[in-house]
């Protein structure tokens, strides 16, 4: 027998040996306790909501859902994400909220050779030099809404800003992103610890520089807090809000309310988008949860629809992880967000819109979307990208 004909029989062999699972098994690891548990909880909510609305199945096959906390804490991811890849033997994973665990947790899941569908964190490492075949953002990467923002800004003529953000790999994406599109002056880079919920040395610092904007990314219960103070203090009378979706969201409006109202924000997602998958989504997660649904539980729902395409696309062989690459990356689902594609980094290529807080018809704090700040955006780190 030649060579070639060997080759051939090895490969049918091998293509013969991977059956279809009986169930998908999911790992959810994710924020749920302590000042960012709204996020993960949303992220949690989201996905919840798709597998309801795929009738407990993904790509066909039962779908079992193993959900932890992280506790926002490296080693406890770590030590999760190890169980769910060896003992609980997890065909996904997902959920993470903060870019710091999710790069401690990234090496184990990409040795694994296990698919992480990434429903928030997009640090930049995983966009540029250390992008992986295993790992998928079907959010955005870090940059890109402060991006967005620091263009707003830009365009509205503002010419003196503080940005406040905290000291962990997604504060400083955030400052890199932003300061890729405003050029105007930055009069002060304020950098706090990640869970800080009491800003009154930088409320004092900011009273002292006088900025007519100031840019702040705080997500869970840290923008709240700040959002809070910073209007009590009386600062917003003189100095205009921007903030990425993270930090004007949903789940913050509804904690601080009023004080928020007329603050600018960037996102890739809004509740009010026109579109059926979008509509359908709101609605349902309406009902079950009590509350309007963030840019979280959007992706999160998101992560749930990419996952059952993939599935279905490989006829339930998810052991055979070219075919499950390939299949994952033809995005064959309908987000909620409207219609965006993979770039080669396995990051989003999509639209990122303006939003405005303001009251409803109802009188109901919300954000209103305002209009397109990017068409097709991609990264500014998939040049760096060498896919393996």
């Amino acid at each position: 027998m030649s060579l070639r004909l060997t080759t051939l029989a090895a490969a049918l062999l091998l293509a013969s040996s991977v059956h279809a699972a009986e169930q998908i098994k999911v790992g959810l690891l994710s924020t749920l306790s302590g000042p960012g548990a709204g996020l993960g909880v949303d992220i949690r909510d989201g996905f919840n909501l798709a597998i309801k609305h795929l009738n407990g199945k993904l790509g066909g096959l039962p779908a079992e859902v193993l959900i932890a906390d992280d506790q926002q804490n490296p080693d406890v991811a770590k030590q999760t994400a190890d169980k769910f890849l060896k003992k609980d033997k997890v065909d996904f994973m997902t959920g993470i909220v903060f870019s710091n665990l999710m790069l401690a947790v990234g090496p184990t899941v990409f040795e694994n050779k296990t698919f992480y569908i990434s429903a928030n964190a997009g640090p930049s490492q995983y966009a540029g030099e250390q992008c992986n075949p295993y790992f998928f953002n079907v959010a955005w990467q870090n940059d890109n809404l402060h991006e967005a923002v620091g263009k707003t800004v830009q365009d509205k003529g503002f010419k003196n800003v503080v940005i406040v953000t905290p000291n962990y790999p997604g504060g400083k994406d955030a400052v890199a992103g932003f300061k890729r599109y405003y050029k105007g002056k930055v009069a002060d880079e304020i950098y706090t610890k990640l869970g800080q919920l009491d800003y009154a040395a930088e409320l004092a610092q900011i009273r002292a520089t006088k900025p007519d904007a100031l840019f702040f990314f705080l997500p869970g219960g840290m923008g709240i807090n700040f959002v809070k103070q910073f209007v009590a203090a009386g600062l917003s009378r003189d100095t205009q809000l921007f903030a990425p979706g993270f930090s004007a969201d949903e789940d913050i409006i509804k904690a601080v309310g009023a004080p928020m109202m007329g603050m600018f924000n960037s996102s890739h997602w809004a509740h009010d988008m026109d579109n059926v998958e979008n509509k359908r989504f709101v609605a349902d997660f309406q009902k079950e949860f009590g509350r309007l649904p963030s840019l979280y539980a959007s992706q999160g729902y998101d992560a749930a629809l990419m996952m059952d395409a993939a599935v279905r696309d490989v006829k339930g062989k998810v052991d055979d992880k070219a075919a499950l690459q390939k299949a994952l990356e033809a995005k064959r689902f309908k987000s909620v967000r409207g219609d965006f594609k993979f770039n080669t980094n396995h990051y989003p290529v999509q639209n990122y819109y303006l939003r405005a807080i303001s009251k409803d018809a109802t009188g109901r704090v919300t954000n209103k979307t305002m209009g397109t700040i990017f068409t097709n955006h991609a990264d500014a780190y998939v040049a760096q990208c060498k896919m393996k």
